[in-house]
């Protein structure tokens, strides 16, 4: 009895095993083909192409095709034709968010487009410079949940010509911080912005003294930064590495105006800074 038990057992064991093995090898692939991009290029002009992440690898099918990424930036792509009339090619980029996207490529002398931007669609009102080893897509994340978070901090505004600049939240995660800012146009003209800058300075005391000004990069922009319709206002998050501001120094956010001249100017002081709310 006890045998056939030991051999009951075995025999099931061995079953399973084969219906195991059976399941494995019968396994499908799902293959899901991605459909490439198409661009023209030129030998005097060069095309640009934006990606919504940083670009970690780029291959170029043929030599006759050059492709680097923009000096100072992660995530622009700029190539052209090394030689003129060359038959169809293609390039692949993968991106730092895992994604591949592909492109065949085709000589033209007068490309109809030189410039392309491959904005995910609920961000297509965001522009990301990436010029930093960061997570683009949690950066984003967060930047979406300052912009409509009810967190506020004491506001710090400039009003003049009709145009107010207020900066109404300051959040922080992990090592960078997010200012949201207000824009509101009460105007009928629109407001077309030339320059949105983030700088800290100097508490000039003399004449005599000089003024230094240490420039602050944004790492991301959320919202369309190109014009403030009449009668609206907008809404603006930028994110920049933490940091804090020095004794006799405060930062300054600077809004100027494209071929105007209603430019509006907010001192941000570091106790304002270390209020930053975490998100």
């Amino acid at each position: 009895m006890k045998k056939i038990s030991v051999i009951m057992v075995t025999g099931i064991f061995l079953l399973i095993t084969i219906f195991k093995t059976q399941a494995q090898t019968n396994t499908t692939w799902q293959i899901k083909a991605i459909e490439p991009y198409h661009v023209a290029v030129a030998f005097a002009k060069t095309t640009n192409i934006i990606f919504p992440y940083s670009i970690v690898s780029v291959d170029i099918g043929s030599q006759d095709v050059l492709a680097q990424k923009a000096k100072g930036v992660e995530n622009i792509l700029q190539i052209k034709a090394a030689k003129e009339n060359f038959p169809q090619t293609n390039i692949s980029i993968i991106t730092a968010d895992g994604s591949l996207t592909s492109f065949l490529v085709d000589y033209a002398e007068q490309p109809a487009v030189l410039n392309l931007s491959l904005a995910i669609e609920e961000k297509k009102n965001s522009t990301c410079i990436l010029s930093e080893t960061f997570n683009e897509a949690e950066v984003q994340k967060y930047a979406k949940l300052a912009s409509v978070s009810k967190e506020k901090i004491n506001s710090v505004k400039d009003k003049r010509f009709g145009i107010r600049l207020q900066l109404n939240g300051l959040f922080i995660h992990d090592n960078i911080m997010y200012f949201r800012l207000n824009i509101a146009n009460e105007t009928n003209i629109n407001y077309d912005i030339d320059q949105l800058r983030f700088y800290i300075r100097d508490q000039k005391k003399t004449k005599r003294t000089a003024t230094q000004e240490i420039e602050i990069n944004p790492l991301y922009v959320k919202g369309d930064t190109a014009v403030i319709v009449g009668q609206t206002e907008r809404v603006f998050v930028y994110a920049v590495s933490k940091f804090t501001i020095p004794d006799k120094k405060y930062l300054v956010i600077e809004l100027m105006e494209k071929n105007g001249g209603r430019h509006l100017k907010i001192k941000v002081r570091n106790k304002t800074i270390i209020q930053a709310k975490r998100l």
